[in-house]
């Protein structure tokens, strides 16, 4: 996680708050094998594409477009390799398009000691 957050520079990170989630998400694609990208005809490479670089230069980011595409089928939301600088092949990330309190796109912050702000005000 610290990978993703740190976009490769595990030195510096801007300030952010940690938490983990309870997730109950029907309609997720698998693309994190050749054949799951193979079944979306979906190629590693446009998942992993320099999308800050894309959008510079006026471009829709091919990942963009690879999102697109599966919401259009009803997906919620994919698994993916993570394609951060220094990590491992054993790293996913779960990126969701849809999801609220409710299944079957079920997501709720764990928070039991609620030390979590809940709203703007909270924040000092």
């Amino acid at each position: 996680m610290l990978v993703e957050m740190g976009h490769g520079f595990a030195h510096r990170f801007d300030p952010l708050t940690i938490c983990s989630y309870n997730v109950d998400v029907d309609d997720i694609v698998d693309l994190r094998t050749d054949s799951g990208r193979a079944a979306e005809n979906i190629d590693i490479a446009s998942m992993g594409c320099p999308w800050a670089y894309d959008l510079a230069n006026g471009k829709t980011p091919a990942s963009w477009d690879v999102a697109k595409s599966l919401i259009a089928k009803g997906a919620a939301g994919i698994l993916t390799p993570s394609f951060a600088a220094g990590a491992r092949p054993d790293m996913v990330n779960l990126v969701l398009w849809r999801w609220g309190p409710d299944l079957p796109h079920k997501v709720e912050v764990h928070d039991r000691s609620g030390r979590l702000p809940k709203d703007q005000l909270s924040w000092s």
